[in-house]
């Protein structure tokens, strides 16, 4: 399924997120500013790594009644000193220290995939 890339996304073939640089001090800030926002002259818009370690997690058990599977949102470690909170997509529990790439999602804007399911860096 081809999903359109969100302002959190380069375009292109292999889209990366992207975040905002400070001009001053080279710290990441995700997501991007928007481009009308007061910050956004002291930033540039550039693209980040997609491939991560899972710094941390919860399984969240949604009510019985909504029907829903139980799921892992977390923070993965990006290089760059970049962490950023997400759903962490696949079965099972994830792992501290696993690497997890960031993919297109077209309900949640971006999640964090098995690293060998696809994803690159």
């Amino acid at each position: 399924m081809s999903v359109a890339p969100s302002p959190l996304w380069s375009t292109g073939p292999e889209p990366s997120l992207l975040a905002s640089r400070d001009l001053a001090s080279g710290e990441l800030v995700f997501p991007p500013f928007a481009e009308n926002s007061p910050l956004a002259a002291r930033h540039e818009t550039t693209p980040i790594p997609k491939v991560g370690i899972v710094y941390s997690y919860s399984v969240i058990h949604p009510n019985p009644k909504s029907g829903q599977a139980p799921y892992a949102v977390g923070y993965v470690d990006l290089p760059g000193a970049t962490r950023i909170f997400g759903r962490l997509d696949g079965a099972g529990r994830p792992l501290i220290g696993e690497p997890r790439g960031a993919r297109v999602d077209a309900t949640y804007g971006y999640v964090f995939a098995h690293a060998d399911s696809g994803t690159k860096a």
